[in-house]
């Protein structure tokens, strides 16, 4: 079991950590072009990006869970008509996006309020990467079939591929052909269009009977009630846990330039550590849900015992290191005001791997038993418990009754998770 755990959770840890290395190679480039707006407007691009893409995140898990139960059932035809049904929608949902970009930038836009130099430059940015929605789309249902099959090296291959792309092209743009800052959104633009092909080349040579069913017949744009369902759930359960992200930076942003950076730091370590826990997530998306599909339970059972074991390693591991993050957050920045005020919250730190752990665990679980009912009701009672703890809390308090809402609701998810597993949890 632990071998199938490692098998799968390895490759998805370091598919995890290159996500961000995207953003990184775009902005080291845009530093070097000689403003600081041209870093300011990637930075507002790519979270432009992020909030559409995130919405859409149940391409990848409505995906991988209903693979994985067809998977264990040996029912490869109906593991195909999942990617299917994941495929027809990507494309459906980017031809929303790039048919409804003006008003999509525009929103955006007025809920991220940059400046006016940094906003011309981003409206020019997400105008080119648009495009690239189809290609994102698709690759995110393909990655979740993937999984689904218990296959989490070709993501890996795919992500890493895509990265190392984008550095070349959006160096050839930038300096040889001396596009400028328009240089790098077409850098980033071709790489995920060569990123789907070089994917679906990667899908024919592992599957190629699969990818033989899967364009044989007619495509039809139903859904399958089932995949419409469970995506419904989750895609409520994304926007929710937007919510509570936005109400972060925004109750940030209100405390000053000090508080915003150090909770920026903060923000920084909790989302290293969730590269980790979410690589033993998948691995229960994946294996979980090839049990459930089998119908067997004394092995489904032995492999939620063990991801809560792995997950509790890591996260003591990430404690110890986060209780003294002095040297973190110096690699993090050179000013020395943000790193004394962020010590102040050294004890935060410690405790986001612990309160985060179970809920990420239980999130994997509940991906791999379909059961995306009980994550989107975990995620809303722990967002009322945020709000409800931030805004009930004394105003002395400052920046600290934050984090405590922020703890509070990590536990919360975790918890009302633990509750209904019983309950969902039959064979």
């Amino acid at each position: 079991m632990n071998r199938e755990i490692l098998r799968i959770a390895l490759p998805a840890i370091i598919t995890n950590v290159t996500i961000p290395l995207l953003g990184l190679v775009d902005s080291a480039i845009a530093g070097h072009l000689g403003a600081p707006s041209f870093i300011g407007a990637i930075a507002v691009g790519a979270m432009m990006f992020n909030l559409i893409y995130w919405s859409f995140g149940f391409l990848r898990m409505s995906t991988s869970g209903l693979t994985a139960q067809e998977y264990g059932r040996g029912d490869h035809q109906e593991a195909v008509r999942v990617l299917k049904h994941a495929i027809t929608l990507a494309s459906m949902l980017s031809l929303a996006v790039i048919v409804l970009q003006v008003p999509l930038q525009w929103v955006l836009l007025r809920i991220i309020g940059p400046s006016p130099q940094v906003e011309q430059l981003a409206r020019q940015y997400f105008f080119i990467c648009v495009w690239g929605a189809p290609p994102i789309l698709i690759m995110m249902s393909v990655k979740g079939w993937l999984l689904g099959m218990q296959n989490s090296r070709l993501p890996m291959m795919i992500s890493i591929f895509v990265n190392v792309v984008n550095v070349i092209v959006s160096l050839l743009a930038v300096y040889v052909l001396d596009m400028g800052f328009i240089g790098i959104a077409f850098g980033t633009l071709i790489s995920e269009w060569v990123g789907l092909a070089y994917s679906l080349m990667l899908l024919w040579r592992r599957f190629p009977d699969h990818v033989r069913m899967l364009f044989s017949g007619q495509w039809r744009l139903a859904i399958d009630p089932r995949y419409f369902s469970i995506s419904g759930d989750i895609f409520l359960r994304s926007l929710l846990l937007m919510l509570v992200n936005l109400a972060m930076v925004s109750i940030g942003a209100r405390s000053g330039d000090l508080l915003l950076a150090v909770n920026s730091l903060m923000q920084q370590l909790n989302t290293f550590f969730a590269y980790f826990l979410d690589g033993i997530a998948f691995a229960g998306e994946a294996l979980v849900g090839k049990y459930y599909g089998a119908r067997n339970k004394p092995r489904l059972s032995e492999c939620v015992r063990q991801l809560f074991v792995w997950s509790t390693v890591i996260s003591v591991f990430f404690t110890i290191v986060y209780a003294f993050p002095h040297y973190i957050f110096a690699l993090l920045t050179s000013q020395r005001g943000v790193i004394e005020a962020a010590l102040d919250y050294r004890w935060w730190c410690a405790l986001l791997p612990i309160a985060g752990m179970t809920a990420f665990v239980w999130d994997g679980v509940f991906v791999g038993l379909t059961r995306s009912r009980g994550m989107l009701l975990a995620v809303a009672t722990a967002a009322v418990m945020f709000f409800a703890v931030y805004f009930l809390l004394p105003l002395s308090m400052g920046n600290h009754r934050l984090w405590l809402a922020f703890v509070v609701y990590l536990v919360a998810r975790g918890l009302v998770q633990t509750a209904l597993f019983k309950k969902v949890y039959s064979l």
